[in-house]
Order: C-alpha cells, then sequence, then structure tokens
C-alpha cells in the first residue's frame, strides 16, 4: 500500500459495496448482510467445509458488486434500472413480462456476464481470490439454464446455490411473508437450486429469520468476518464500482479526491485533514447508485419528484458512514458535499458555519471536476471557462471565494495513482482507446475521436481484452483503473 494513502479493512470495504449494490438493486441497505447471515447458517446446516463456509459469506455481500457495471445495458432494455431490478428479486410479473418483451434470455444474459466478471474482478482486487469463482457464476443455475455460462449440478460452486436460497428467504419473506416464500422457493427446487438444500432451508428459516432479527451489530460482524476481510485495501476500489454505473464517470472520484486532498494542502489542513478529504472525495458518489440512470443521463429539464431523488443522493452517504465504521468520519464529509453557504444545498440544506471547512473543499472539487468532465447533455468545459463558472458560484454567495482560488491555482491534472506494473503491457495506442472505450463510446465514436478505422479500434479492444484477461468493457475498465492505467 503506498504510503499517505489511506486504508480500511476489507470488510468495510466490503460492506460499503453491499451497500452500493443494495441500493442498485431496489433492497434495504441492509439486505446483503441479511442475506450472507443466512447463507452463513444455510452453508453450515448443509455441511460444507469451513472454506466453503467463508466463500460464502464474502460472496452474499459482494453478489451485487457487479451491479453498477450493468446498470447502463439494464436502463436500456427496462426503463428504470433500479425498479426493474427490485422487480427481478421479488419475481413479480411485470418483470418476466418484460424480459419476454426485451427478447428473453438471450438479451439478459450480456447483462449477467457484465456483473459476473466484474464482481468477481471486485474479489481479485480485495485479496479474496477464493470467492471469485462464487461470483463469476453468480446468476448460475441447477437445472443448466442460469447464466453466464450454463454450468447444470456439480459445476456451479455450491455456494451459488447456498446464496441464491438465502436471498430468496431474504427478500421474498421480506416482501410476501414466509409462507408465500417457502411456495416460491419449493417452486423454483431443482431448477435455480437442489431440492434436498432448498428443503433444509425451508424447514429452518423461520427460526434462522428470528435469530436475524434480534442480531446486534456486534454480533453481525462478528458472524460475517472472515480471516480474509480483516486485512487492509485502499478505498480506491469502492470509487471505480460506484463510478462504473455511468460510463462517462469513469475516473471522476479518483480526480475529485486528488483535486479535494491537493486543495487541503494548499489550504494548510495537516496530513489528517487531507487524507480524510481524499477518502471522502472516492465514496461521495455512494448514493447515486439509488438513482436510475435514466434520470442522470436525461438531457432535458426534470420534474420536481425526479430532483428529490438527486437530493437524497448525499443522504444515502450518509446512510453508509453510519453503517461502516471504517468509512463513517470520511461518509459524514462527503454528505455536506452538496450544501451550499447560503442554505441553497442538500440534503440538509444548511448553510455556512454549519458546514464543514472539509466539505466546502470537497464540494468545489466536484464542481470543479464536473465542469471540466463531459455529460450527455454537454461537453467538457476548459479549465478557463470552469474557472469563470466556479467564480460566478462564489460571487453569488454559494461557495467560498477563497478555497474556489486555491483550487483553480493549484490545478494540475494529475496521473491517478501510481502506474503499476500491468501498464507496461498495453501500447499507447491500446491505452488511448482503452481510455476512450471506458468512458462508453462504441468503436465508431473511438474510430472517428482517434482517426482510424472502426475494424482497427475492434483489434485493439480485442487485444486490451486478452491482456487484461477480460471479455467485457466493464470488467476492463475497473481493471484498468485499479492498476493505474486510467
Amino acid at each position: 500500500m503506498e504510503e499517505g494513502v489511506p486504508t480500511l479493512r476489507v470488510f468495510d470495504a466490503v460492506k460499503a459495496l453491499a451497500f452500493v449494490g443494495d441500493l442498485s438493486m431496489g433492497q434495504p441497505t441492509d439486505h446483503s448482510l441479511r442475506t450472507a447471515w443466512l447463507a452463513n447458517r444455510l452453508a453450515v446446516a448443509a455441511g460444507l467445509p469451513s472454506e466453503d463456509v467463508a466463500v460464502a459469506r464474502e460472496a452474499a455481500l459482494l453478489r451485487w458488486s457487479g451491479c453498477t457495471a450493468n446498470a447502463p445495458g439494464f436502463a436500456d432494455l427496462f426503463g428504470d434500472d433500479v425498479i426493474g431490478r427490485q422487480s427481478m428479486l421479488a419475481m413479480r410479473s411485470e418483470w418476466m413480462q418484460a424480459v419476454e418483451e426485451a427478447g428473453g434470455l438471450e438479451a439478459v444474459s450480456p447483462l449477467a456476464r457484465i456483473h459476473c466478471e466484474v464482481a468477481g474482478e471486485v474479489a481479485r482486487a480485495l485479496g479474496l481470490g477464493a470467492t471469485e469463482k462464487t461470483l463469476r457464476h453468480i446468476f448460475e443455475a441447477y437445472n443448466g439454464l442460469g447464466v453466464p455460462d450454463g454450468l447444470a449440478g456439480a459445476e456451479v460452486p455450491p455456494t451459488v446455490f447456498v446464496i441464491a436460497i438465502a436471498g430468496d428467504i431474504e427478500i421474498l419473506s421480506r416482501t410476501y411473508g414466509l409462507e408465500r416464500a417457502s411456495e416460491l422457493i419449493r417452486m423454483k427446487a431443482d431448477a435455480q437450486y437442489p431440492a434436498a438444500l432448498a428443503s433444509l432451508a425451508i424447514a429452518q428459516c423461520r427460526d434462522w429469520l428470528d435469530m436475524l432479527d434480534r442480531e446486534g451489530d456486534a454480533e453481525m460482524e462478528a458472524t460475517l468476518m472472515t480471516e480474509r476481510m480483516a486485512n487492509v485495501t485502499a478505498a480506491e476500489l469502492i470509487a471505480d464500482v460506484i463510478d462504473l454505473k455511468l460510463p462517462w464517470m469513469t475516473g471522476f472520484s479518483r480526480r475529485v479526491a486528488q483535486s479535494a486532498a491537493r486543495c487541503c494542502a494548499q489550504l494548510g489542513m495537516d496530513d489528517a485533514h487531507q487524507r480524510r478529504v481524499y477518502q471522502a472525495g472516492l465514496i461521495h458518489g455512494v448514493g447515486r447508485a439509488a438513482v436510475p440512470n435514466a434520470l442522470w443521463a436525461s438531457t432535458t429539464p426534470l420534474p420536481a419528484s425526479a430532483w428529490e431523488k438527486f437530493r437524497l443522493v448525499p443522504y444515502w452517504t450518509a446512510r453508509a458512514g453510519r453503517q461502516i465504521a471504517g468509512l463513517s468520519e470520511a461518509a459524514e464529509i462527503a454528505s455536506y458535499a452538496y450544501e451550499r453557504l447560503d442554505g441553497s444545498g442538500y440534503f440538509r440544506a444548511v448553510a455556512a458555519a454549519a458546514i464543514p471547512r472539509e466539505a466546502h473543499v470537497l464540494g468545489i472539487a466536484i464542481m470543479w471536476e464536473a465542469l471540466q468532465s463531459g455529460r450527455p447533455w454537454r461537453d467538457a468545459y476548459g479549465a478557463e471557462e470552469a474557472a469563470a463558472q466556479l467564480r460566478r458560484e462564489a460571487q453569488q454567495g454559494r461557495v467560498n471565494p477563497a478555497i474556489v482560488e486555491q483550487m483553480v491555482a493549484g490545478a494540475t491534472h494529475a496521473e491517478t495513482g501510481r502506474r503499476k506494473a500491468g501498464e507496461s503491457a498495453l501500447s499507447p495506442r491500446e491505452a488511448e482507446v482503452l481510455r476512450h472505450i471506458s468512458l462508453g463510446a462504441s468503436n465508431k465514436e473511438t474510430a472517428r475521436a482517434l482517426g482510424l478505422s472502426p475494424s482497427t479500434v475492434a483489434t485493439h479492444v480485442e487485444s486490451v481484452f486478452r491482456k487484461l484477461g477480460c471479455s467485457t468493457r466493464a470488467a476492463a475498465t475497473l481493471k484498468a483503473s485499479t492498476l493505474g492505467l486510467l
């Protein structure tokens, strides 16, 4: 780990990613924690080896860590990616109808492949290699009709079935009550998962749910912790997974973190403040997962009801901090990032002295980087115009003018992180192509931008995938980010 870069327990990073996943799937923010607790119980009851029991806990927590990556595809097929997934998990009839109208399993399979590949990369990056295989096959089915690879029976890691049943118990009992949940699980027996495992779960799930409802935070952590999750990791992975939700956001949270920390140093804040603000910049977008992609990508004025969803983004970030001890201070700062000096911000709508100074810096860093980044509704501004926009905000009393000047004066777009060993594997042209496709550009758009033919771009993309060991753009983007290539 690089000197001066804040670290946190893998367990805290996993919980943060679980929180993001739950928001993305339209679930309560303790859904993945409860599923992991139930998966642990079921794995033990089924007599799985201790290593598989640990994998069941880890994979259940990270089950939805790939869902930001396929959010654009979900939005294209089903409109509202958050509500669509909520309907999917609740086995609602409208979900099946939507799948049929979209083209059936053939249309959904690519989304599952993206999800599984990214989730596997997340496990790898966190040092949870034993869990990677389970996540790469998390949507396989006992009868061989699952995705992404159509594995069947013993070909599927048993932890996949344990997690599927645990997730169904948690969601379906909460949505329909335990009796109806048991009926639905029986319907999926010997199709989604083995009948014997389903019967075991049904026989004990009432007692398990009662025990789970009495479980305190400390007991929950003790139950879910594994030896691997006691290690430390960097928080940048959380930022990279958050940013995958919107193609044009690749690398945004890292840039915000760097700009905010640099500005804190220029303002004379000590190392502890700089580290805290840097980490706050990395996780400031946690709450974005709760807002459907269609709203983020809208090029027309939004109704008041949509703006209410945006106003809750920092609220959800604050909630994440209250559930994750290792991120509590950073999340508190991040939750003030959209407040303004005149009280016109959100979600608290507080003013001036009520906003921590670190949050002033972070809020301006977000504005500074956003102005210089392209969006579906506008092109990126140059540095001069971005500076002029920030100064206008300061003149109107919304942001601190002294911090604005420090932000502008010290802004030099440094590389995102230190170059890592894997970079030399890519040629300069391959790296250039990767940067374009990571921001959502198609092969044709990349070809136009770089003055190449689409077939040449396709060849470079294939080479990038081969060198990074990926088969989807989202996974290549995530892996490249963790290697310092973007």
